[in-house]
């Protein structure tokens, strides 16, 4: 099983970019479809942005689009999640996912906070 690990969370004032990366572990990394959710306080978790394993096909919420790029580098075991023009509500705990898609998820990283001051 795939294990993950995140960083590049941190206090941005608004407008700003961060970007978060997530390392794994294990050598069918390149299979797995990787993706990016949030959860802010009081809310449920919710999909950020989702990457295939062959490095082709993305999708993102509609609340991210055109301001976030997921990204992945299979060599690397890594994926990327570039963040731009943030603002107050993108406040949350980020978390990395691997799986068969980003409705079906085999593992959760520990989370990353993200805090953008308005």
């Amino acid at each position: 099983q795939v294990q993950l690990v995140e960083s590049g969370g941190g206090l941005v004032q608004a407008g700003g970019s961060l970007r978060l990366v997530c390392a794994a572990s294990g050598r069918t990394f390149s299979t797995y479809t990787m993706s990016w959710f949030r959860q802010a306080p009081g809310k449920e978790r919710e999909f950020v942005a989702a990457l295939k394993g062959s490095g082709g096909s993305t999708s993102y919420s509609e609340a991210v689009k055109g301001r976030f790029t997921i990204s992945r580098d299979n060599a690397k075991n890594m994926v990327y999640l570039q963040m731009s023009s943030l603002k107050p509500e993108d406040t949350a705990v980020y978390y990395c996912a691997a799986g068969y898609s980003a409705n079906i998820i085999y593992s959760w990283g520990q989370g990353t906070q993200v805090t953008v001051s308005s």
